[in-house]
């Protein structure tokens, strides 16, 4: 059997005739693609473990130098020019070359922190204070309410703020090294609350003057509707157990997948099914939302929501920020311009502005506009996590991800 370091050093065995040497000045920068096997190269892998020298040395596991190869843009046709039928057994070869102190240790690519007290609790406790919250503004009046109401808000986006920060919803997670940018936090932030007061205020517009109420509404009150919100933070726990079974059973799939193509059509049933399992209990906490709070269910809009919203953190938690943030943006945005046609239109000449935007919610209700954008956002951000989510190096958490092209 061929020894291994001598293998690194570009010999045989003793006695044997030494192998010609690869030219390795061939090979690209260490950001650049991988080099290619050049044609009669006595050893085409040695260039290509020059190049990834770094990836080899620091992995403790074949898989992580599969899922780096993949990140730098190698495939399964690719790993042909190296004499290799996939990615997966290159990568073992390129696994077994580099020379280590001890024996390597036990698969842990594929290992998933189980489920933790800690973060358990941190996903009930948003919505146990949104329960609270709104059990307080029931039981108060004036200022003391509007206390209640600023007291409340502020619990709930710390509890919020803690979930993200520990668990399965939290970058560090997945992806230690993924690039964090701001901005995300602020359209989420405004899709929640155009979720408790857009739709409301949206039917005020159109039904009356630039500051009338509905019809039988008191003075001074404002047209809010709390099960949407109230569902949507109740769901944090759901989320999370979602996203949780979505990494186990991803990086099963990845220890138990012999190439590329393979592990992505086994990932993908399963991130559909969590993706379904998560829509399931939200729709169950819409309901349960709707009868504690004696208020018109609210299907539609809100699963569309949590859906663009579990989609989004799901790409985010495994490096991939640029769509996310992009998509929420774009929906938020649109949201608003909603808004801003209806009041827009109340302008002399600009009653066309508002004529699309009416004639949806004439014909399905005041909350059909932001239903039907965070739908179509929802679906884009599905059929981009289809494709993301379903590679080997978005669950290898031992290597940076590669940056997401924008296009």
């Amino acid at each position: 059997m061929t020894d291994l370091g001598a293998l690194q050093r570009g010999t045989a065995e003793p006695g044997g005739p030494r192998s010609p040497e690869p030219d390795v000045r061939a090979a690209a920068p260490a950001d650049g693609p991988a080099p290619t096997a050049r044609r009669g190269a006595a050893d085409p892998v040695k260039a290509l473990l020059h190049h990834h020298r770094e990836l080899c040395e620091r992995a403790v596991d074949p898989l992580e130098i599969a899922a780096g190869l993949e990140a730098h843009g190698m495939t399964d046709r690719t790993a042909a020019r190296f004499r290799h039928r996939d990615v997966f057994s290159l990568a073992e070869e390129l696994y077994a070359r580099v020379p280590r102190d001890g024996a390597p240790g036990p698969s842990t690519a594929a290992a998933v922190p189980g489920a933790r007290a800690d973060w358990v609790v941190l996903t009930l406790l948003p919505g146990a204070l949104c329960v609270a919250s709104l059990v307080a503004l029931r039981l108060t009046h004036g200022q003391t309410r509007l206390l209640a109401a600023a007291a409340g808000a502020l619990a709930v986006a710390l509890a919020l703020r803690a979930a993200l920060r520990r668990g399965p919803l939290c970058t560090g997670d997945h992806a230690p090294t993924a690039p964090r940018r701001p901005g995300t936090a602020s359209w989420t932030g405004w899709l929640v609350g155009h979720a408790l007061l857009g739709d409301g205020l949206l039917g005020t517009a159109i039904s009356g003057g630039p500051d009338g109420l509905p019809t039988g509404a008191a003075e001074g009150d404002w047209p809010l509707t709390a099960a949407p919100l109230l569902a949507l933070v109740l769901a944090c726990a759901p989320a999370a157990w979602t996203a949780h079974l979505f990494s186990v059973r991803a990086r099963r799939r990845l220890a138990s997948s012999r190439g590329l193509e393979d592990f992505a059509a086994s990932v993908r049933p399963v991130l559909l099914g969590a993706f379904a399992l998560f829509l399931c209990a939200l729709g169950a906490l819409v309901t349960l939302s709707a009868a504690l709070l004696d208020e018109p269910s609210a299907h539609p809009r809100v699963l569309a929501l949590g859906a663009l919203l579990l989609l989004a953190r799901l790409l985010t938690i495994h490096g991939f920020t640029h769509a996310p943030r992009v998509v929420l943006a774009a929906t938020a945005l649109a949201q608003a311009a909603a808004l801003a046609t209806v009041f827009a239109a109340r302008l002399p000449g600009c009653a066309p502005l508002a004529v699309p935007v009416d004639a949806l919610a004439t014909a399905w209700g005041p909350a059909a506009p932001s239903t039907l954008t965070c739908g179509a956002a929802a679906l884009v951000l599905l059929i981009h996590a289809s494709r993301r989510l379903t590679r080997a190096s978005a669950h290898t958490p031992a290597h940076p991800h590669p940056k997401e092209n924008p296009t």
